[in-house]
């Protein structure tokens, strides 16, 4: 049997998938099925093998057929299934395996991130189908960030709100900023156990750690994706009354106010809606769009801001990483952020930057103590390690 893992990412009109050896680090193969729920789904794929296929009408289960289809007609076997999960609360403080017990434990949290964990479940349910006789693990998103103290993960709300409907700071990313501080230490060559590092998962969704010793201290994310940083359509931190405002003055129901902080919002809703692309801003900044210079720079701003909140719960600092995918190719993201946080004994190196740290180990700043750096993210391969881990072990219940 083959010593690779599928991995598989479900979302709502879409599945990510990618066949990864763990232990060579490598992809062997990648794709996703497209417009799931609709009358034209899609699916591509590339590596090992590379085609697409217009699926027509299909839904979850119709997708992890099609998946499976091109694996076997590939002739590419896999030891087993690892799939990322969005949200295990309080219960799920590391990856597990799949079992009927654990499954029924995830859907009882399924409360805590209705976007998410319930497409994430129909994942898993037709990958059990499909597969029934590969083991298969869930890796999850909140897990990482476990390690927060009280102090970082408590609102200050009623009590009881907490301990009878765990209304929390969860954080999100933790597969990322997990993977990244680890190879942060290996590009630095220093113990990861030794190290304070703050962690910028810069992408569509964006959120910032404080990664004390290789555990998570503190981040910029909460009880959903929402909190936090300034993101693609997401507006990160409001104030609370907004929501009452915006009911009382627009006559938005909670729904909608929900989709207009969540789709409406973040570098779109700022450049007045030219775009929710960070390179699409650059550009349209550098023609002297207003709105997409304006985006731009309340992006920058409020990550130097959260970057340097961030500090308090680390004590001091060794490293800025810079990953995701603004984090890892904008440059112009990066010089405006690090100008930012002189303070913290960070100076930009500009020919680094522009090479995005690639002939000094990722640093991209004129000194290598405290510095900022540039890493590369690989969440599946993560997935995939976690997920080869777990299969070697007896299985248990929850």
């Amino acid at each position: 049997m083959s010593d690779q893992i599928l991995v598989i990412n479900c979302g709502s009109s879409s599945i990510k998938f990618s066949l990864v050896d763990p232990e060579a680090g490598t992809h062997v193969l990648s794709g996703q099925v497209e417009r799931i729920g609709s009358d034209s789904g899609f699916l591509s794929w590339k590596g090992a093998v590379q085609g697409e296929n217009e699926l027509g009408p299909t839904d979850h289960r119709g997708a992890m057929h099609a998946i499976v289809k091109v694996l076997r007609d590939s002739e590419l076997d896999f030891a087993g299934i690892g799939h990322r999960v969005v949200h295990g609360g309080e219960h799920f403080t590391a990856s597990c395996r799949i079992n009927d017990e654990s499954l029924e434990v995830l859907r009882a949290h399924q409360h805590l991130a209705p976007l998410h964990n319930p497409v994430n479940i129909l994942g898993i349910e037709a990958s059990r189908t499909a597969f029934p006789d590969k083991p298969q693990v869930m890796v999850f998103d909140t897990a990482f960030h476990q390690t927060m103290p009280r102090r970082a993960y408590l609102y200050a709300l009623p009590h009881h709100l907490y301990t009878e409907h765990g209304v929390r700071r969860y954080g999100f990313h933790g597969t990322s900023h997990r993977y990244v501080a680890a190879r942060a230490a290996e590009q630095l060559g220093r113990p990861l156990a030794d190290l304070a590092l703050l962690s910028a998962h810069l992408g569509n969704g964006c959120s910032a750690a404080a990664v004390l010793g290789g555990k998570s201290m503190d981040t910029t994310m909460g009880l959903t994706p929402l909190e936090g940083l300034v993101m693609g359509t997401r507006s990160g931190d409001v104030d609370p009354s907004l929501h009452e405002h915006l009911c009382n003055t627009l006559n938005l129901s909670l729904k909608e106010i929900s989709a207009l902080l969540n789709k409406q919002s973040g570098l779109l809703g700022l450049s007045g809606g030219h775009s929710n692309d960070m390179r699409t801003l650059l550009q349209a900044e550098a023609g002297g769009h207003e709105g997409a210079a304006l985006a731009v720079e309340v992006f920058c701003y409020r990550l130097a801001k959260a970057l340097a909140a961030q500090v308090v719960a680390l004590g001091r600092l060794d490293a800025l990483i810079f990953t995701g995918g603004i984090g890892e190719n904008s440059t112009p993201v990066r010089a405006r952020t690090v100008a930012l946080l002189p303070f913290l004994g960070l100076h930009l190196d500009s020919a680094a930057n522009e090479d995005h740290g690639r002939a000094n180990r990722g640093i991209i700043t004129t000194t290598d103590a405290p510095c900022a750096m540039v890493v590369q993210t690989d969440e599946e391969l993560l997935i995939a390690r976690d997920t080869a881990s777990i299969i070697l072990q007896p299985e248990i219940s929850p």
